[in-house]
């Protein structure tokens, strides 16, 4: 599932320059020669969480293609960020595709996205943080096809053997210390998540600090609030009351929960459709992440409908795109596989129609946007090799050398 973890392997148009000579001038019109006939067929490339995903971009394709006269053919990507590489380099993009925002400003940067933004009349109805994390150079380039928050799962079973009420949800960080403990106990450990700032960042934003500035020009990483966040989750870990899912033998938190070895999880909204297809009689609750010193705090994600610059169907493709990203086609998705709508208008309905979720879809009125520019994926990969051994290791130091290292990508990305 992509959103299990925020950053992946990615094969730019840049490194693959030499050999190529793959162009880099973003927003251009590179010339490419359009179709304008009545009747295109378009290509998208998606990389699913599952068949149920799959099955439901399909429709929509399917749909669309019946009511404007086109074709589409829907790819599966077996690792996305090397095809759309490939592709770009050799010249032969897919129309339409998935875009991470950890990966979208290399994209952008490199000019293989053809920025669409400025022909959706009801933009607005995005979140600002949403639009943020896929506007380059002042332009929104792509929209967001859905988001995804992070919030505290809790297992009711273990909950309850535990002696634990919902008068003992936490909502503080010493709250979360204190259940944690009480909840470790044989083969179960109290929190369970993975070892990546994609989960362990929420601590950073609830005391108050992140990665960078809001408009990501600085870098703010060796911090006295961050250094306050990695202490206290080396707290839990040094304590045994949290452990990283790959310390239980598990791919992912979600895993580890579902297995009933964790009685909490720090987890986003894609864990329904992952609770329903694997482990469908684990019983859970959904609250809000605790708050910090600074308050509370959680991140999020998305992933934009990118359409490629040397696509020779643009305006087929953002016509799709539209039909993609409409209120009426996120709440079906909603419906197919969970995920939460990008649009303000559709997630309201989406929080009414879904109670259980609303820890997830409130979360997005205070969530923490990842870092998006170009270069910065290499940054993030090695922060999460260093928060494997946060148990151990001296959180300055891991802070300082993610300061360094990011100073170094901000440099470059300029």
């Amino acid at each position: 599932m992509h959103n299990r973890s925020a950053v992946a392997a990615f094969v730019t148009c840049a490194a693959m320059l030499a050999a190529t000579g793959c162009s880099s001038s973003f927003g251009s019109d590179k010339k490419t020669a359009q179709d304008t006939s009545d009747k295109q067929h378009l290509t998208v490339l998606i990389a699913s969480s599952g068949d149920a995903e799959t099955k439901a971009v399909k429709d929509a394709a399917a749909a669309w293609a019946k009511q404007s006269g086109n074709t589409v053919t829907v790819d599966l990507a077996k690792d996305i960020n090397q095809q759309l590489g490939q592709s770009f380099a050799g010249n032969k993009p897919p129309d339409a595709f998935y875009v991470d925002s950890a990966q979208f400003a290399n994209y952008a940067k490199g000019g293989s996205l053809y920025p669409y933004g400025d022909q959706i009349k009801d933009a607005d109805d995005f979140s600002a943080q949403l639009r943020a994390s896929f506007t380059y150079d002042g332009k929104l380039v792509c929209l967001p096809k859905d988001t995804s928050t992070l919030a505290l799962v809790i297992n009711t079973d273990l909950w309850q053997k535990a002696g634990l009420t919902a008068k003992d949800y936490p909502t503080t960080w010493a709250q979360l210390k204190t259940v944690a403990a009480k909840l470790t106990k044989g083969k179960v450990t109290g929190l369970v998540t993975n070892g990546e700032y994609a989960r362990v960042g929420v601590f950073m934003k609830e005391a108050g600090g992140w990665i960078t500035n809001s408009d990501q020009t600085k870098m703010t990483a060796d911090s006295t609030q961050n250094t306050e966040a990695l202490d206290y989750v080396q707290s839990l870990l040094k304590a045994g009351s949290m452990k990283y899912a790959s310390q239980v033998d598990t791919g992912w938190g979600g895993e580890a929960f579902g297995k009933g070895i964790a009685a909490m999880t720090i987890e986003g909204n894609w864990l329904t459709g992952a609770m329903k297809a694997d482990f469908p009689d684990v019983k859970y609750t959904v609250i809000p992440l605790p708050a910090g010193p600074a308050g509370k705090g959680t991140l999020a994600f998305s992933q934009c409908w990118g359409v490629a610059q040397g696509s020779t169907h643009r305006s087929a493709a953002v016509d799709l795109v539209k039909y993609l990203t409409s209120a009426i086609q996120q709440l079906k998705n909603a419906d197919a596989f969970g995920v939460m709508p990008s649009r303000t208008s559709a997630l309201a309905e989406y929080a009414t129609k879904y109670p259980s979720a609303k820890a997830w879809a409130d979360g997005t009125a205070y969530a923490q946007g990842p870092v998006t520019v170009a270069g910065f994926d290499k940054v993030l990969t090695q922060f999460n090799t260093d928060l494997t051994s946060l148990g151990t290791a001296d959180p300055k130091k891991i802070l300082s050398d993610l300061q360094r290292n990011g100073e170094q990508a901000l440099t470059k990305g300029d």
